[in-house]
This record gives structure tokens, C-alpha cells and sequence, in this order.
């Protein structure tokens, strides 16, 4: 088997490589998507007092750790941060992990952690454990929160975050190759060749998803939600501790509740921040498309405000920027990756985003002219930070029904008329995944009875808004108490920026009790 791909500049090093045999196999091919009904409702209902058990204890604090080591600098290095506020330190361990600890495959792999503190951190405090699932790594998430303003949550407890398999320091995989990798993040734009441009765009999965197959058999569905709960299953042994407390933000939410389905024993706090709804694949795209055309919103009504570089209408400046680059005008550079760095910067974790507007205005403004210089370097960053093969691999596992391209194709059109900036390469993006073999078995708790704290943001460019209702009514039909602190600025997750939410959040954490649901936050 290929060993994995080692990353010199990221913080944790890889040191090990799945141990694997080969069996046959090859990417099924899509189908079309039943109609599925998206579980509403929830998020206001009243809880009956009647019946509540007191909260659970709050976690304990370890008993043992790993060996954690410095990584303050090269961190926020690596993701373009700057230098560290006075005082905090980031540290960096390795965990080894089974590939399946059910006993249904056999090796192990090498799983990053990171651990963020102040110096009012006390030293006895239960860590909160952080992870955001595929969509970004956990480790850039908890360093864009730990460089942020609002950090009430780092003052009272570590945070320690958890990269998802072949995700950020977590061992990484290469299995993709370039120039399929590159189709795939361009929406096939340059590499249809004259060919149907959704079908190219299947072909490409097909190719990667043979050799991410032949890469990762017997193991290839091994990087699904399930087993990334096993994975935090094994840092709440090395600490030696009876449960812990999660934070689960984004797609990293469906990593929590599959622990919370797996492990409700071991889970005494759940917070749930912008969690990714719960539907198929096609429903939790659309829910995406909005949140980002919400924040695209926020940003252009702040960048006019400011008299930014996109003029008086920055909304209608973007609209033509990426449909010049969906015609070709911006040279090699595609409309789907144009809208990668505008997405980054629309989604960074980071706590500055209104102070830094004009930043990306600038940048935009300057490839309107002609000079691409910025935006490259803002797509790079962005393309390292989710588009790599272990996302891919992650992504696809955790997908379901993903739509056929008859389907697309229709979406295509319908989407580029309701989401006029981001909706048609959304729909194309669908079929990124469309040969990956479909998952079986829910990751939802079917019983909890736990309180559970979900933060939820307004213009949220990773997950949308429309999507916690579904979340809750899922947690209140397992019997959890649900309360839901809602955001109205723009950004993600929400305890990045919000300094409100993350007292909600605090008060959560030690005493168990929840605040009042629809408990809002200002911008």
C-alpha cells in the first residue's frame, strides 16, 4: 500500500500509515435520489419539567495525558493568523488509534490533537473537546477562536480539538490525483473539453473514487462519522476519565451525536454549534447555498458602508466578478474556486471578520482589474484548508442520496435563478461525490437524555440556518432537552464571534443547566 503523505510545515507530524489489505471493489454508480422528508420542527418546542432529571455532573479533569508539545507558532503560521495573543499557547500531541475498534478491521493510524489555553485557564479544569468534522479541521476552527476577542469559554476550561481522519494534523492520505483533484475543485471548467460538462464532472468521481478505493481497501468506509466517534472515544481513555464534554461545530456535529449514540454514558455536556442539518445530501446543500447568500448579504451592506473597493453595490460586483470567471475572463481561474476564497473568508473562524472587509474587497476589487495576485493566494489557502483527499473521502462516506446528474442538471438552472451567486456551482459541486458507495445505518442518537445546547448563526456560509430544526426535533425525539441560543451576525461557527453565546455556553458547561431557548445574541 502507498504510504501516506507527510506535511512538514503542519504542527503535528504523521508518523504512521493505515495498515491495509487489498480486496476488490469499485465506485457504484449514482442513482437517482428518492424524495426525502427533511425532520422539522423542534427547535421552539416547550419542555416538560415534569419529568427532567437533574443534569449530569460536570466532566471530570484527566487523570493522564498525552505528550503534548508546543505548537503556538507554527499553528498560527500555518493558517495565516498572525501572532499569538499575550498568553496563549497552543499544544500539540498524537494519539494512535484502532482503524475499526469494533474488531472488524485490523491497524492503526496516528490522530492529531491540539490543546489551546490562557494563562486564567485553571489548571484543574474538564477540558471541552472540539470538533468539527470534515468540513475544515478542528484544529484550524480552535485556532481561529483562540486568536478571537471573545474567549470567556478558553478562560474557564482548556479547549482540546480533534482532527477528523485525514484531516488537517490528523495522518493524512493522498489518493486523488492532481489533475482529477483540480477537475473536481473547478467543477470540470477547463477539463469537460468539450464533453457534457456534468458528465466529466461524474467521470471524475468515478476516477477518484476508485483510487481513494483501491487506496484505503479494506478501510475506505472506515472514515464515516461512526468511526470518528470511536476516535474521541479513545482521547476520553488516554485521559482516564468517566465522560467528557464535546462541542460540535458544523458537519462536526453529526461527529458528536454519532458519540452521543455510541457512548451516551461517557457524554455528560453537548453543545452543538451551526450543526449541519440533518437530510439528504441535496437538502443540506441548498441550506448551505442560503447561509452563504446571507452572509454574502452581511458582507456587501458592511463593505458599502465602509465605501469599499467594490463600489457602491459590492453584491453586484461579486455577481460579475465570478460569472466573468465562470466565462473564462479571469484567465485559468474557475468560478467554483472564486467562490472558494470568497466562502473562506465569508466562513473563517476567525473573530475579525467585519474589521477585515475591506481586505477581501481589495483583493476582489484587484482581479476585477486584472491582477489575480490576492485572490490566488486566498484560493490556495482555502483549497488546503477543505478540499483535501481526506475531506473528499469523509465528505462522500457521510453524504446521503446524493443526486443523480438528471437531477443536477435541473438544479443547475433552478439554483442559479433563486442563489444567484453561489447556487449554480453548488449544484454542480453534487456530483463531486455521486460514485462513492452509499453508507448504511443512522449516526442520531435513538435515546439521550441529556441537555443539549445549540448555538445557531443567521448568515452562516458553512451550514446554513434552516437546518438546526431538524437537528433538535431529532434530539428532542430522543428525549433530550434542547435549547437553542440564536446569533444574528454572520460567520462560523457561532462561538467564534459571538462573546454572548459563549457565556451561554460557560454557564452551560458548569452547572448543566441550559438558558432560555431563543435566547438571542446581538451581531
Amino acid at each position: 500500500m502507498r504510504c501516506a503523505r507527510g506535511r512538514t510545515s503542519a504542527p503535528v507530524a504523521v508518523t504512521a500509515a493505515i495498515v491495509a489489505t487489498l480486496i476488490a471493489g469499485c465506485g457504484a454508480g449514482p442513482s437517482e435520489r428518492p424524495g426525502v422528508a427533511v425532520r422539522e420542527g423542534g427547535g421552539n418546542a416547550p419542555t416538560p419539567s415534569s419529568t427532567e432529571l437533574p443534569p449530569p455532573a460536570e466532566p471530570p479533569a484527566p487523570k493522564a495525558e498525552p505528550a503534548w508539545r508546543d505548537c503556538t507558532t507554527s499553528t498560527l503560521d500555518l493558517y495565516g493568523l498572525g501572532a499569538a495573543p499575550n498568553g496563549l499557547t497552543l499544544e500539540c500531541a498524537e494519539l494512535t488509534v484502532p482503524v475499526d475498534a469494533g474488531g472488524n478491521g485490523y491497524g492503526a493510524f496516528t490522530a492529531g490533537v491540539m490543546r489551546a489555553r490562557l494563562p486564567q485557564t485553571p489548571a484543574d479544569a474538564a477540558p471541552l473537546v472540539l470538533t468539527s468534522g470534515s468540513d475544515r479541521p478542528s484544529t484550524a476552527t480552535l485556532a481561529g477562536m483562540a486568536i478571537g476577542p471573545a474567549t470567556p469559554v478558553l478562560a474557564a476550561r482548556p479547549i482540546v480539538a480533534f482532527d477528523r481522519r485525514g484531516t488537517g494534523s490528523s495522518q493524512a492520505i493522498e489518493c486523488i490525483s492532481a489533475g482529477t483533484r483540480r477537475g473536481l475543485t473547478e467543477n470540470a471548467q477547463f477539463s469537460a473539453n468539450g464533453a457534457d460538462r456534468l458528465d466529466s464532472i461524474v467521470k471524475l468521481s468515478q476516477d477518484a473514487t476508485t483510487s481513494c478505493k483501491d487506496f484505503l481497501q479494506p478501510q475506505e468506509m472506515t472514515f464515516d462519522t461512526t468511526h470518528a466517534a470511536e476516535d474521541l472515544e479513545q482521547l476520553r481513555l488516554v485521559w482516564q476519565v468517566d465522560s467528557i464534554g464535546l462541542l460540535g461545530t458544523g458537519e462536526g456535529a453529526q461527529v458528536a451525536l454519532a458519540y452521543a449514540r455510541m457512548f451516551p454514558g461517557h457524554l455528560s455536556r453537548l453543545v452543538l454549534d451551526a450543526p449541519q442539518g440533518i437530510g439528504d445530501a441535496q437538502t443540506l446543500a441548498e441550506q448551505r447555498v442560503q447561509g452563504a447568500e446571507a452572509a454574502l448579504d452581511a458582507f456587501a451592506n458592511r463593505c458599502a458602508a465602509l465605501n469599499c473597493a467594490l463600489g457602491p453595490d459590492p453584491r453586484a460586483a461579486i455577481t460579475d466578478l465570478v460569472r466573468r470567471a465562470g466565462a473564462g475572463g479571469l484567465g485559468t481561474v474557475a468560478a467554483n474556486t472564486v467562490l472558494s476564497a470568497i466562502s473562506g473568508f465569508l466562513g473563517s473562524p476567525r473573530a475579525d471578520l467585519p474589521t477585515r472587509t475591506t481586505e477581501l474587497a481589495d483583493v476582489l476589487a484587484a482581479a476585477g482589474r486584472g491582477d489575480g495576485a490576492g485572490l490566488d493566494g486566498l484560493i490556495q489557502r482555502q483549497l488546503a484548508a477543505t478540499m483535501t483527499d481526506g475531506q473528499f473521502v469523509g465528505r462522500c462516506t457521510d453524504g446521503r442520496q446524493w443526486p443523480a446528474p438528471s437531477q443536477v442538471q435541473s438544479l443547475q438552472t433552478n439554483w442559479r435563478d433563486r442563489y444567484p451567486v453561489f447556487g449554480e456551482q453548488a449544484a454542480l459541486s453534487l456530483l463531486a461525490c455521486a460514485a462513492w458507495p452509499a453508507p448504511t445505518g443512522d449516526t442520531e442518537p435513538a435515546q439521550l437524555n441529556l441537555p443539549v445546547l445549540v448555538l445557531a448563526g443567521q448568515a452562516d456560509p458553512v451550514t446554513g440556518r434552516t437546518g438546526v430544526d431538524s437537528v433538535t426535533g431529532e434530539l428532542q425525539r430522543a428525549g433530550a432537552r434542547t435549547s437553542v441560543v440564536d446569533w444574528q451576525g454572520w460567520g462560523h461557527p457561532v462561538s467564534a464571534h459571538s462573546n454572548c453565546a459563549q457565556q451561554a455556553v460557560v454557564g452551560y458547561l458548569k452547572s448543566g443547566n441550559l438558558p432560555e431557548n431563543g435566547t438571542a445574541c446581538p451581531a
